[in-house]
């Protein structure tokens, strides 16, 4: 990769949003270095690209700057398009692409991703620290209280669950190992399965009675044949990798 192509990503490494781009990056072996940052403000390092935008990841390809994750894939998806050296992630037919971009839309705007936010659990050390919740308080617009998060849960833990059966009942129905029936995950499994992924890492945030490996077997044993997908994919991929940590 040319040094006008350097990518650095601007993340923190339990953020659910980053995962999609460094998921992205490693399974198509594209070669990138991390600069770690605080998970609330400030940001010095981001700061000091002339950035004021809060949320991460941000993504720096050579001189431009990006901070919207559905456009870093889609620029991601030009300026590196499949070769033997970069397989291919994105769906190559009409159906499938409307279905990574329906899928885009039910998790990110649709309100999935936000009442997964929900079961975060509050005995976490986080709600105990003021800035933490503030700061989060400021960016959704509304509450990060123990006491709000306790009342959505029982709500959002329904709508997790329906989702859960969904993907269960249909595109996993018949056994198969990826979404689109594909040899190797794609970019319509990272879409569905990034939000599912981060709460099933959170002990306590989906209880067994509501989703469980005994009753959802084909959803957790995708998110976890993703999960060892993704790392295998980091591996290889991050041979030449650098990272910067504050």
């Amino acid at each position: 990769m040319s040094s006008s192509r350097e990518i650095i990503v601007y993340h923190y490494s339990y953020s659910p949003y980053a995962r999609r781009v460094i998921w992205y990056l490693n399974l198509r072996n594209i070669p990138f270095s991390e600069c770690i940052q605080p998970p609330i403000m400030p940001r010095p390092d981001v700061k000091a690209l002339g950035v004021s935008y809060r949320r991460i990841p941000i993504v720096a390809i050579g001189r431009d700057i990006y901070n919207d994750t559905r456009l870093i894939l889609s620029k991601l998806d030009t300026l590196f398009p499949p070769s033997a050296a970069h397989p291919a992630l994105a769906p190559s037919t009409p159906e499938h692409r409307a279905l990574a971009a329906l899928l885009s839309s039910s998790v990110t705007d649709g309100g999935l991703f936000g009442r997964c936010a929900t079961l975060i659990p509050t005995n976490l050390p986080l709600f105990k620290d003021a800035r933490f919740t503030a700061d989060r308080a400021a960016m959704s617009g509304r509450p990060w209280s123990k006491a709000f998060i306790d009342r959505a849960r029982p709500e959002s833990l329904v709508e997790v669950r329906q989702f859960i059966a969904f993907l269960e009942n249909g595109l996993l129905a018949d056994g198969r190992d990826w979404l689109l029936n594909t040899p190797q995950a794609s970019s319509v499994d990272i879409e569905a399965v990034w939000p599912l992924h981060w709460v099933f890492g959170m002990p306590g945030a989906v209880p067994a009675d509501v989703a469980s490996k005994d009753s959802f077997p084909k959803v957790f044993a995708w998110v976890e044949r993703f999960s060892v997908a993704a790392g295998a994919a980091r591996k290889k991929n991050g041979k030449d990798r650098k990272s910067t940590r504050l």
